[in-house]
Formats: C-alpha cells, sequence, structure tokens
C-alpha cells in the first residue's frame, strides 16, 4: 500500500475515532476555539506590553508547542497501552503490519506525516490564525501569523520528532535509551561548561521567529528530520510478546490503605499504574518535563518583571499541572468492566479523588524543594495556598467537565471552551495579584469552596453517562 495511500486512511481513522465520540461538529469546533483564545489573547498584548514583553511571551507560547509535540510523540512508549486497554477490540492501522503485507517503516512513516498534517491543522494553524486575525487591531505587521505559523510548527516537530526518536528506542531497547539519554547528557554539560546554552540555542524555533535567517531554520529542520529517520529506520510496533506474572498485591495493598473508604479501587489505581507499560516512571516524566520548562521560563521572567515572586507563580501553575494526575489515574482503566458489578460511578470517582490525593504528594514534594532552593521561603505558605487551592479547584472543574474521562472529553470543543473559562481567569487574578503582592496568593482559598461544589455535582451528574465505542 502506498504511503499517501496509508496517510489519507490515518487521517480518517483519527477523524472517526475522535467524532463518534463529540459529534463531528464538537470536534470540528475546537480549532475555532483555539482560533479564538489566540484572537484575544494578542489583543491583550499591547495592555501588558510593559510587564510581558512580546519576545517573553512568545518564548512561552514556542515553549507551549514544544510541550504539545512531547505529548503528541510518547505514542512509541504508549501504543501499547492504548491499543489494549483504550481502544479495546478496535483495530488501528498503526498495527495493520501484524495483517496486511505492509511493512512497519511505511506505516511509521506514513503515521509520523499524519500526526504532523493532523495536529498542525488542530493546533497550530488556529492559533496562527487567531494571532493573524488580531495583528491590524494591535500594530504589528500581518505578516508576522505566517512566521509564527512556521515557527510553532517547527517547535511543535522538535517535540514530536525528539520523544519518537527516544520512545523507539525504548521500544527496541531500555539499554539504547539510557545510552541515548547518557550521550546528550554528556552533550549538555559540555555544551554549558563553554558557555553555549542560551535559550535560541535550546529552541532554534523561537531564534527563528525573533530574526528570520537561514542558521536558525537549517537547524531546527536538522533536529527535526534526523530524529524523524532515525525513528523510522529502527521503529517496531510489533512487540516481542512477553508473559507477565503478578502476585496477588491487590488485597495486602487494600488492607494497608483500610482507613480509606474504596481502599480496594485505590489499591487498583497503584496497581494499574505500577505495571501499565512504563510504570511510575512515564507519570514522573510527563509530571516533571513541564515542570521543569516552566522553572526555566520563570527564571527567565525574573529578569523582566520586578517583583515577580518565582516561587509563588510556580506554585499556581504547579496546581494546573498536577490536575493531570487524574488524567493518568484514568488513562488506562476500562470503566465498561464495572458496569457488570454493583459499583456506582460515584464511588469509582471517589476513589480517583482519593488516589489523587496521596499522589499529590509528588507536587507538594516539588515545591517544599523549590522553596528550599530558590531562596524564597518567606513566601512559602502563600505559595503552599495557592498550590493547594488551584489544584483542587483545577481538578474539580476536569472532573466536573469531563468525568472519568479527560484525556477525551477535552477535545470537545465546547468542553474545552468551558474549562479555559472556567480555569484561566482565576489563574490571571492569582498570578497578576501575586506580583503586586505574594501574600495576595492566600487569596487562592476562595477557590475552595467552588471546587467542593463541582465536585459534588460531578458525582451525581455522571452517574448515568456512558462513553461511545469506537
Amino acid at each position: 500500500m502506498p504511503v499517501p495511500d496509508l496517510f489519507f486512511a490515518m487521517m480518517k481513522e483519527e477523524w472517526r475515532m475522535h467524532s463518534t465520540v463529540f459529534g463531528s461538529l464538537g470536534f470540528a469546533l475546537f480549532p475555532a476555539v483555539i482560533a479564538i483564545f489566540a484572537f484575544f489573547g494578542a489583543l491583550t498584548l499591547p495592555i501588558f506590553a510593559d510587564v510581558f514583553p512580546y519576545d517573553m511571551v512568545a518564548l512561552l507560547i514556542h515553549a507551549l508547542f514544544l510541550l504539545m509535540g512531547v505529548m503528541v510523540g510518547s505514542f512509541g512508549l504508549m501504543g501499547r497501552e492504548f491499543m489494549n486497554r483504550r481502544f479495546g477490540q478496535a483495530s488501528l492501522i498503526a498495527y495493520a503490519s501484524r495483517s496486511l503485507p505492509v511493512s512497519e517503516r511505511r506505516i511509521f512513516a506514513a503515521f509520523l506525516v499524519k500526526d504532523t498534517v493532523y495536529y498542525i491543522l488542530l493546533y497550530v494553524l488556529p492559533f496562527a490564525a487567531g494571532l493573524t486575525a488580531a495583528t491590524p487591531f494591535v500594530g504589528l505587521d500581518p505578516i508576522l501569523g505566517l512566521l509564527a505559523f512556521v515557527s510553532l510548527a517547527l517547535a511543535f516537530l522538535l517535540g514530536l520528532s525528539a520523544v519518537c526518536f527516544l520512545s523507539t528506542l525504548y521500544a527496541r531497547s531500555v539499554a539504547l535509551l539510557v545510552g541515548a539519554a547518557a550521550v546528550l547528557a554528556v552533550a549538555a554539560l559540555a555544551a554549558y561548561g563553554l558557555g553555549a546554552i542560551t535559550v535560541s540555542s535550546l529552541l532554534p524555533p523561537y531564534a527563528f521567529f525573533l530574526s528570520p535567517a537561514p542558521e536558525p531554520l537549517a537547524l531546527s529542520l536538522l533536529l527535526i528530520l534526523v530524529p524523524a529517520a532515525a525513528s523510522v529506520l529502527l521503529v517496531t510496533v510489533d512487540y516481542a510478546d512477553r508473559t507477565k506474572r503478578f502476585g496477588n498485591r491487590l488485597d495486602p495493598l487494600a488492607e494497608r490503605l483500610r482507613g480509606l473508604d474504596g481502599a480496594h479501587f485505590i489499591a487498583k489505581d497503584a496497581l494499574d499504574l505500577l505495571r501499565s507499560e512504563g510504570g511510575a516512571g512515564k507519570v514522573l516524566f510527563s509530571f516533571l518535563l513541564p515542570l521543569a520548562l516552566v522553572w526555566i521560563c520563570l527564571q527567565v521572567l525574573i529578569r523582566f518583571i520586578p517583583g515577580i515572586d518565582p516561587l509563588v507563580v510556580f506554585a499556581v501553575l504547579l496546581g494546573v499541572i498536577s490536575a493531570t494526575i487524574y488524567n493518568w489515574l484514568t488513562e488506562f482503566d476500562s470503566f465498561t468492566s464495572y458496569t457488570f458489578l454493583p459499583v456506582e460511578i460515584s464511588e469509582v470517582i471517589d476513589a480517583k479523588l482519593k488516589s489523587y490525593a496521596l499522589l499529590n504528594l509528588l507536587p507538594l514534594g516539588v515545591l517544599v524543594l523549590a522553596a528550599a532552593t530558590s531562596g524564597s521561603a518567606g513566601t512559602f505558605l502563600p505559595a503552599l495556598a495557592a498550590f493547594a487551592s488551584v489544584s483542587a479547584y483545577t481538578l474539580a472543574v476536569t472532573v466536573y467537565l469531563t468525568g472519568l474521562h479527560p484525556n477525551v472529553m477535552l477535545y470537545h470543543a465546547w468542553v474545552f471552551l468551558r474549562y479555559l473559562l472556567a480555569i484561566s481567569p482565576a489563574l490571571l487574578l492569582l498570578i497578576f495579584a501575586s506580583i503586586v503582592d505574594p501574600a495576595y496568593a492566600a487569596l487562592s482559598l476562595l477557590l475552595v469552596a467552588p471546587a467542593a461544589f463541582l465536585l459534588a455535582r460531578a458525582r451525581t451528574r455522571w452517574q448515568a453517562w456512558e462513553m461511545p465505542k469506537y
């Protein structure tokens, strides 16, 4: 089968999976929501120009799209798990080499092209379109929209190709992955010792956006094409058969948690995470990587925004990112199996919330470490209040809007729009208030009441909802 035919078949497959859950219109409007937010966000640029210079805003946006590419590129690590647990009996084209005379390399090449086109149309193009539409109102050159489209697409592809390469190494051999990570670490340390590490060198698409020139463009393409080509050459989709045997740890673990209602559900969540592909490491990776990017960006922001307390702002963003732990708790669970048991959906949600509370000790430890190492211990208490309140509120909004299916439901345009409208104003108010006085971050405790209300409503709202099948 030619690659173009595979590409178009995969595009249809991706569309059908999403539109089955949301309806064609609900999913088709998702890019429109991104374009609208980009448009109104661009209109605010002159207002906050003294606080957030344009080049700093550009850096944050490029880092965000780099992170999006990282998340999309995790297929190599998570592909088998998604197949077995999320899609059930569905047969995806990515696994057609098992039953059809099509090589793995050809399938994976088509898959990379599909992901590139599909997610650029889904994320990058709408964002660039919204920015372009706003340029006449803020005195910017409309060509900036085209430049942003190119550079943001490069940033997205940089993350996509890098993680595809690393996850392909992981699928081949853990030793290969460790070796590649060691080489990259040594190279990074050497570059740091020579003083060669700058924001522009770490993120060439950002350098291209600031100053369009052949050098950053060529470097970006090199960093994208080389890992992508290596991924295609090394790819394996047909994993070797392995028999995993586990002792009965459910009852002993539940016994340790007997003081909590739903102890067996909480124990099951822990075992699901530990026994799924990548174990607890994938949660740490997906959690700590964006936190590292946030911390780096905050260290740069300190130079431009006088009076900003990095610990408080970090705590607010940490609260948002920590809510993604709930996504992992629901990622691999097959909830249709609960329909055969005398179990209420509200019981499952309650157990997920308790599992989330236990796992939230990890971001709490990160916050304590950040306070101890950054010299901001004096603002630890308001930062702690901001983290706990924002985490609870973001979790409550997520559960209320998406139930037990956040990884899928957030692609629905109306759900995503309500999610952004519910969270963004609170976050912006907290961040700007903390710039005036870090102690104002304690006002975030006002979010606890609406969080409790939303969680109570969510327990009854999702009782009768059933996720559509693929």
